[in-house]
């Protein structure tokens, strides 16, 4: 919470080079099946919450932008490609995954219903298994070492030493 007890919330891309800050209430949580969000993501869906009403500061660095229609604008970590808004008209909306706790915002509703890859809805349904649970088969998982971000922020990026 800030001083005047408005939520807050941090989040950034994977690299670190972009990082943001909400200040303020968080608007309406959601997928977005369409073809231009899957594309944009590179992914089945896109989920996305608004951050119209709220305050939203670029901490470190800012995205670089693709205009992927004649409404809307893509923003993006130059860096290392983490999508980060979705910016139209009526607002722009920010990548729930790039917040630093998107376990808080749990989508409400589905859009572009039309694109929905057939079988989105059964992928619940898949055998799950911990990323360290194939060790034996990934030998590289046994040694790998994070250069992500941490999911908070920091006061310097990258740190200054990597192996």
């Amino acid at each position: 919470m800030s001083l005047d007890n408005r939520p807050v919330y941090t989040g950034g891309c994977q690299c670190g080079a972009v990082r943001f800050r909400v200040e303020g209430a968080l608007g309406d949580a959601s997928v977005c099946h369409c073809r231009m969000c899957q594309k944009a993501s590179g992914n089945f869906y896109l989920p996305l919450v608004s951050v119209r009403g709220a305050k939203l500061d670029w901490t470190r660095g800012a995205p670089k932008r693709f205009r992927s229609s004649n409404a809307a604008w893509r923003g993006f970590c130059a860096d290392c490609g983490t999508p980060l808004t979705f910016e139209a008209p009526d607002g722009i909306a920010l990548a729930i995954a790039a917040f630093d706790h998107a376990e808080e915002i749990a989508p409400t509703i589905q859009w572009g219903t039309e694109a929905k890859l057939p079988y989105v809805d059964h992928i619940h349904e898949l055998p799950g298994e911990d990323t360290m649970a194939d060790v034996s088969s990934s030998s590289y998982l046994a040694d790998l070492v994070s250069y992500q971000h941490p999911d908070h922020d920091t006061d310097q990026w990258p740190p200054e030493e990597r192996s």
